[in-house]
């Protein structure tokens, strides 16, 4: 078994693994099946009927720990008058955009994403219920369902200044048929990017792997259409995190 294929094997159970605590006959469908909109459809109606009060679901951890990756980079965005657009890819019931929205000092729109109208709809009434107010009071924060392979029918090309993957494309990964679905991913996050524009990916994944997958997923006609770097998160429950940054390459 090479080095990727058991890294994908063993996250894919890890990523299992902490759902199934509170989802136990998802096991099966979500190693297999994570890139299927069914399969999360599932798992939020699932989730919501367990309980009576909402409660966030995070994947690997909060937004408290790569908080200061976020908002410094966010800083260093040109026109800081402007409002940023900032995307969170498949957000599931995650806080994360909602936090973004709510610490930003600079004025934001973050679109909070998913897949699954269920999660769309959980989140839409969690923050209704307990009004959340931004830093900047010109910042928005919206949710909408979208096929994050589709970026393109929800942004005009070069439009975005931020978009936030936590965990997306490592379910896409480590799902059966979910890999071109990733490659996909990447390619439509370039197309809505602008310029100055990032993308920040947080996995578990060996930057040798993931290192290699970005810059060969990538390329446009054999030509490096980004630029790849990885940073540290830090170890949680005995497991290493990863950031890894994204950028265009200026178009010519």
């Amino acid at each position: 078994m090479s080095p990727l294929s058991k890294w994908l094997t063993l996250s894919g159970r890890r990523i299992a693994a902490a759902c199934v605590r509170q989802h136990a006959s998802l096991t099966t469908e979500l190693i297999e099946n994570m890139d299927k909109k069914a399969t999360w459809d599932r798992f939020y109606a699932e989730s919501s009927s367990k309980t009576t009060s909402f409660k966030n679901f995070e994947w690997f951890f909060g937004f408290d720990a790569v908080q200061d990756f976020i908002m410094s980079l966010l800083q260093t965005k040109p026109h800081p008058d402007a409002v940023l657009q900032v995307l969170d890819m498949g957000c599931g019931t995650s806080a994360l955009g909602p936090c973004i929205y709510k610490h930003s000092p600079l004025p934001v729109r973050v679109t909070c994403a998913d897949i699954s109208p269920i999660a769309v709809r959980l989140m839409q009434e969690d923050v209704l219920a307990r009004a959340i107010q931004p830093q900047n009071l010109s910042s928005q924060l919206e949710f909408v369902e979208l096929d994050c392979t589709q970026l393109h029918k929800h942004y005009s090309p070069h439009s975005v200044d931020l978009i936030v993957d936590k965990g997306t494309t490592d379910a896409l990964l480590r799902s059966k048929e979910g890999k071109g679905k990733a490659g996909l991913v990447l390619k439509q996050c370039l197309k809505v990017l602008r310029s100055s524009g990032s993308l920040l990916q947080f996995s578990d994944e060996d930057p040798d792997a993931r290192l290699l997958w970005l810059e060969t997923e990538a390329q446009e006609q054999g030509v490096m259409a980004a630029d790849v770097g990885v940073q540290e998160v830090g170890e949680l429950r005995g497991v290493c995190y990863y950031c890894y940054q994204v950028t265009p390459r200026p178009r010519v």
